[in-house]
């Protein structure tokens, strides 16, 4: 992996493969560059360079302190600089969300496809102080605490699947990025509801979600779709469970913005 220098000076991870058109792949909640590279193999196969990357305080990325939401979009800027300059972006869950800011902030998205954002528009709120909570308990040495407290306040997952996954084998590698969680929560906190800037976007604008997803994650794709000046809400339903279908996720970027 190489690194970009973000403008705070923290330096982020980030994967290249494939030649083309450029499109950074921005991923969500426990999951790092890595994790997006089977959907990077597909974008590769179709005729696009595909850039993955660790978002801060994951994997391979630094964190510099305080957080905000503006560093992180300084970061998808320095990726998107390392990839040429400008490119067509892929946000999933949060990562949509941190997508769509960035482009309000007049960072050069050429298109956006928005997979899933978690928006709540005021409805269904996690508590405020969860960014905070989180944060006390990566700094009492509890990061699995912090985990398991995203997973049931931040995700909204029932408490016996939180305790499925906590003792399964997966758990010891979310731990790693408990750090992360705080930002995620911040995040998604803060913009909770897409401010005026993010709606007068005027990319071109694709929004996803699979058909069998959590109900809010869909309400929040459609009611995204409808408030953006140029966008279509698209179905896939190959997408199952939150997560993105490689091969249809690629197909969908294909039809829309092609290679060069």
């Amino acid at each position: 992996m190489a690194l970009a220098n973000s403008a705070d000076g923290t330096s982020i991870a980030y994967e290249r493969v494939g030649e083309g058109r450029p499109i950074v792949i921005v991923n969500g909640a426990f999951s790092t560059g890595r994790d997006g590279g089977e959907l990077a193999a597909e974008l590769a196969r179709a005729g696009f360079l595909a850039v993955t990357y660790d978002r801060r305080a994951r994997a391979g990325s630094g964190d510099t302190r305080p957080y905000s939401p503006d560093r992180e979009a300084d970061d998808l800027a320095a990726v998107i600089d390392a990839a040429g300059g400008s490119a067509a972006v892929l946000g999933h869950s949060s990562g949509a969300v941190l997508a769509l800011f960035a482009a309000s902030l007049g960072v050069p998205a050429e298109h956006l496809f928005l997979s899933e954002p978690p928006f709540h528009f005021g409805e269904g709120e996690p508590a405020a102080d969860l960014p905070d909570r989180l944060q006390a308990l990566v700094d009492e040495g509890r990061p699995g605490d912090a985990v398991t407290t995203f997973q049931l306040e931040g995700v909204g997952l029932p408490a016996s699947v939180v305790e499925q996954i906590k003792a399964s084998p997966m758990f010891d590698a979310l731990v790693p990025l408990a750090q992360s969680t705080v930002y995620d929560a911040w995040l998604t906190r803060d913009v909770s509801t897409p401010t005026a800037a993010m709606t007068a976007v005027d990319a071109p604008t694709t929004v996803i979600s699979g058909v069998e997803t959590i109900p809010f994650l869909r309400a929040s794709a459609e009611r995204l779709a409808g408030l953006l000046p140029h966008a279509e809400f698209v179905e896939v339903p190959e997408s199952v469970g939150h997560r993105l279908d490689p091969a249809a996720t690629t197909r969908v970027v294909a039809e829309r913005i092609g290679q060069s």
